[in-house]
């Protein structure tokens, strides 16, 4: 069991997101940045649909009331205990009693916490996913605040065996870390690319020569005005080649749309279910995580990609997540050992 002592900015439990309901208006939510997600629980045992503890640019202070076995990937918080740093993406035992404090983003904007056995909340339509606007799921369908405390569920034989595995080294300290970790090859952020890359939007042709020339050779920047449900963008005006009206019809996670104003917005996790606005491109799935890893105020630009390109590059990406979950399953047998 966890307990917060001190909220961050925003934290949120999120999994997977809520599918399936879409077309009764209720949106999918989940995790902003999904291969980090993924790879925490991957790392501590967990099935990768299993909820984490999402924390965006400032996190909280929070107290282990038992022993857990932990990992944290994304951003970078500043995660410590006592002092000392507590390193990223790999597994760590945690005592019983530690204070587990994470600071503003050093890079990177937002980290996720996995706990062995997931957070111990109430499903809603097959999901712990908080979704704010209409408090819904999570833990109590809202953000966590300083006194809420969390239990976890029932952990894995893989994660008992990682724990156990752990705690005969002996170490006296208030935690303990593997001496293995996911390599930054897998995870884009850690060596983000020049440009984001894009699919050309279902609309495309239908914005001036100008605007779409502008649109993948200047930079973009992330407002302020930016949230779970989209990134606005700030930059050249795009705009269409004669004004157009056009039937709402669905959006995708990382879907590119222009209103009206022709300041460009990225949708994100918690995107309405369907959009009125013409879409000039949509992110590839590769990218995503590192566009959910760009902070308010910092740069953006695209490149053009192909949908075969980004098929290609999403099945290389997955193969290598499966290479890292069977070193995973060598190293527990290992640390069995």
């Amino acid at each position: 069991m966890i307990r917060m002592l001190k909220s961050g900015l925003l934290d949120t439990i999120q999994d997977l997101g809520r599918t399936g309901y879409q077309k009764y208006g209720v949106i999918v939510s989940g995790a902003m940045d999904p291969l980090a997600h993924r790879l925490a629980n991957v790392l501590v045992g967990n099935l990768e649909k299993e909820a984490t503890l999402e924390m965006t640019l400032s996190g909280p202070v929070i107290l282990f009331e038992t022993d857990a076995l932990i990992a944290i990937c994304g951003g970078d918080l500043s995660p410590s205990i006592n002092g000392e740093f507590v390193p990223m993406w790999r597994p760590v035992l945690i005592k019983k009693g530690m204070k587990l404090q994470f600071r503003y983003a050093k890079k990177g904007c937002r980290a996720y916490l996995a706990v062995a056995g997931g957070f111990d909340v109430q499903p809603v339509m097959g999901s712990k996913s908080t979704y704010l606007r209409a408090s819904l799921g999570g833990y109590q369908g809202r953000s966590l605040q300083a006194g809420d405390t969390l239990l976890f569920g029932e952990p894995s034989g893989a994660s008992e065996k990682l724990m156990a595995g752990l705690s005969t080294r002996g170490d006296d300290g208030s935690f303990i870390a593997s001496n293995w970790c996911i390599s930054e090859d897998i995870y884009p952020y850690r060596k983000r690319p020049a440009a984001i890359r894009v699919l050309k939007g279902p609309q495309f042709d239908w914005f001036d020569k100008n605007s779409q020339l502008e649109f993948y050779q200047k930079e973009f920047k992330v407002s302020s005005q930016s949230d779970r449900m989209g990134y606005r963008l700030e930059g050249p005006d795009l705009v269409l080649e004669q004004p157009k009206d056009m039937i709402s019809d669905a959006i995708n996670f990382g879907s590119i749309q222009v209103p009206p104003d022709g300041s460009p917005i990225i949708l994100m996790a918690d995107r309405q279910s369907v959009g009125g606005y013409p879409k000039i491109g949509k992110i590839a799935l590769i990218d995503l995580p590192s566009v959910a890893q760009t902070k308010p105020g910092e740069g953006i630009s695209f490149t053009e990609a192909t949908t075969e390109e980004a098929q290609v590059l999403y099945i290389e990406r997955e193969k290598l997540i499966a290479q890292v979950k069977l070193g995973i399953f060598l190293k527990i047998s290992q640390e069995e050992k």
